[in-house]
């Protein structure tokens, strides 16, 4: 009898081990797809925080692998990735983006936790109660941490995602699917300075004209208000300040994403952002320029984009 009871608990222990590390691959997994997926929706300079929490969740599954054996551990990645996961999907399904769509989103995870725990209760039922306030603190703290960035605009607003942009001194369409713009003839030294800098020089005439393109990808059948906010650092104040808000519509649906673009004339000098936003407020994509007086305008080139 010893020796069956041994051979049953190396079994059991061998079985224990492969269901295991199976459960981590899947959190691995799912956590380097949101991460990618995440970080190629937003910009990084506004959504970090999350994209960090998601960067160290993905970092500790990696490397603590005695901590996955601990309840606590695993309740608490399994919240996380439902709750990553609705963020992403409720939007699709109902179409739409805000505040309510997101609340939902969290009211959907506590639930869906709420029935996997009843239904895990079952065959565990001491170790769970042992540990139950333990679990409850630490899906609690991962709620009200997702939210807080959610609230604070530090969460990206998927399904939305920026697939092209940029600041041009023209943008016509031309027919249903063409648009053709116009922007400064790159030199090497421009792209030098270009890629070490976060801020594109436009040389631009006075009362000359400034475009902010964007091209911004959601589902089918999805219809929301894109808002380009214009903002300009004031070097006297040292603060940025926001002369206009424009807010343009966006329909889902096209692979290359919804095309859509601002235009503003008579800019001062200097820094300039151009926030891509929901109505909201949570940021989709940020373009930044440096605005140069000239006397006459420089030269241009002509780009379609179809």
């Amino acid at each position: 009898k010893d020796k069956e009871k041994v051979k049953i608990t190396e079994e059991d222990a061998r079985k224990h081990f492969i269901l295991l590390t199976i459960i981590q691959f899947m959190y691995g997994g799912l956590l380097s797809t949101y991460l990618v997926f995440y970080f190629r929706s937003t910009t990084f300079s506004v959504t970090w925080p999350f994209l960090l929490l998601l960067a160290i969740a993905f970092i500790i599954n990696e490397r603590f692998k005695k901590h996955s054996i601990r309840l606590v551990y695993q309740i608490s990645f399994l919240y996380l990735s439902i709750f990553s996961f609705l963020i992403f999907i409720v939007p699709v399904i109902v179409g739409a983006v805000g505040t309510w769509v997101f609340l939902l989103s969290g009211i959907l995870s506590l639930v869906v936790m709420r029935m996997f725990i009843s239904k895990l209760k079952k065959y565990g039922r001491e170790r769970f109660e042992k540990n139950k306030f333990t679990q409850k603190w630490a899906v609690l703290i991962i709620f009200l941490t997702i939210n807080a960035l959610y609230f604070g605009h530090l969460i990206p607003p998927l399904p939305l995602a920026l697939k092209d942009a940029g600041i041009y001194h023209s943008v016509i369409k031309s027919g249903e699917s063409v648009y053709v713009i116009k922007k400064e003839a790159e030199t090497w030294q421009g792209n030098f300075v270009k890629y070490f800098s976060a801020y594109q020089d436009i040389h631009v005439p006075e009362g000359g004209r400034v475009y902010a393109y964007t091209s911004i990808f959601s589902p089918q059948y999805f219809q929301t208000t894109i808002i380009h906010e214009w903002s300009h650092y004031n070097e006297q104040k040292k603060k940025w300040e926001t002369p206009s808000v424009l807010r343009l519509g966006a329909i889902g649906g096209r692979e290359e994403g919804y095309r859509t673009y601002s235009m503003k004339s008579s800019l001062a000098p200097g820094k300039w952002k151009v926030n891509v936003e929901t109505d909201d407020g949570s940021v989709i994509g940020q373009l930044r320029f440096n605005l140069i007086p000239v006397k006459s305008p420089p030269e241009l080139i002509t780009e379609i984009k179809n």
